[in-house]
């Protein structure tokens, strides 16, 4: 059942050196109840919940408990002429799932396709993508409660969703261990496609398609990111390892007018802007540059690279580097989209 001393390096998409004191895999709900009744269990301090491992930077070794989620199983259930709910499993590959669905003709993750990752970490980070948010399409999830022992569910409002953020990431954070996911996804006719952002319409002129299905536009989103981001199996990475950030529209407006081309978006919070991360750090010269043995990718600066032998801390000091410099030069605060541990 637990493994002792374990490599997490080919669990995480950085691929850095760090190891587990304990290390459990998860299967089932049954098992997970067995393990937190367990006496190694409850004589540790220190616990993680470890998905996919695409959005996770260890600087050191952990001296704790990984509890690694591998809970599948997907099902469409609560169909309507319109719409499907779709059943998750936490442990299921979040790609893998928008192309089920995709082929299925439901949309409204569609957008979201190529995102790195497992489904039960899409709702604690609130995922998003070309103008589309999970909690756009969430329903409901189910969860284990770490500290009762007791199974819990959450709707959309519960989760308190923000930008790349929500309940999980913050007052709960460490305390569920999510089971499953349910999306309310629509069928043609009634599914609205976001073409919102420019890329989509440009790749979709080149694929040459003139009216879009549900499938083009995640063909469309797969091209590219492709195009811009590293594949982590070849070059290690977290993908954005920041958020874009909102400031206050008369901030933005200050900084548009000393730097017009700067790439600006709407949010959903009232007298805020939105700023394009990866344009501030390659105005501050880091795209293509390294730091030690940690780089920041030659075709996306918002994204942080292990090329080879970086340590955890190595990219640790390289974004951090990168927050001083952005915030020297235009005032603004760059926060992790990564979790650093």
């Amino acid at each position: 059942m637990y493994q002792h001393d374990i490599q997490l390096a080919s669990y995480t998409t950085f691929g850095i050196i760090a190891k587990a004191k304990l290390f459990v895999e998860i299967y089932n709900l049954d098992e997970l109840l067995s393990i937190w009744k367990s006496s190694e269990y409850n004589s540790i301090y220190n616990k993680l919940i470890l998905g996919g491992g695409s959005n996770m930077l260890f600087t050191k070794d952990y001296d704790g408990l990984v509890l690694r989620n591998r809970i599948v199983g997907i099902s469409f259930e609560d169909e309507s002429d319109q719409s499907v709910i779709v059943k998750a499993g936490a442990g299921e590959n979040w790609h893998e799932l928008v192309l089920k669905c995709v082929e299925n003709n439901l949309g409204g993750i569609e957008n979201l396709s190529l995102i790195p990752g497992t489904v039960g970490a899409s709702p604690v980070q609130n995922i998003g993508a070309y103008g589309v948010e999970l909690k756009d399409s969430f329903v409901s999830l189910e969860a284990f409660d770490l500290e009762t022992g007791q199974i819990v569910h959450f709707n959309n409002e519960e989760c308190e969703f923000g930008y790349r953020d929500s309940i999980f990431k913050n007052k709960a954070r460490g305390r569920y261990f999510i089971s499953s996911v349910n999306f309310r996804l629509k069928k043609p006719g009634f599914h609205k496609l976001n073409m919102s952002y420019g890329a989509i319409g440009h790749t979709l002129q080149e694929m040459e398609v003139s009216l879009p299905t549900i499938k083009d536009i995640s063909n469309a989103i797969v091209s590219i990111r492709s195009s811009k981001l590293p594949d982590p199996k070849v070059i290690g990475n977290a993908g954005s390892f920041f958020k874009n950030p909102e400031v206050e529209e008369s901030f933005c407006q200050l900084l548009l007018n000393e730097y017009p081309l700067m790439p600006t978006y709407s949010t959903h919070n009232e007298g805020f802007r939105k700023i394009a991360a990866g344009w501030l750090i390659e105005q501050c010269g880091w795209k293509g540059k390294s730091l030690g043995n940690a780089a920041v990718h030659k075709n996306q600066a918002l994204v942080l690279t292990n090329p080879g032998n970086a340590s955890g801390q190595e990219v640790k000091n390289l974004a951090e580097e990168i927050q001083k410099s952005v915030f020297e030069k235009f005032g603004v605060n760059l926060e992790t989209e990564v979790n650093i541990i």
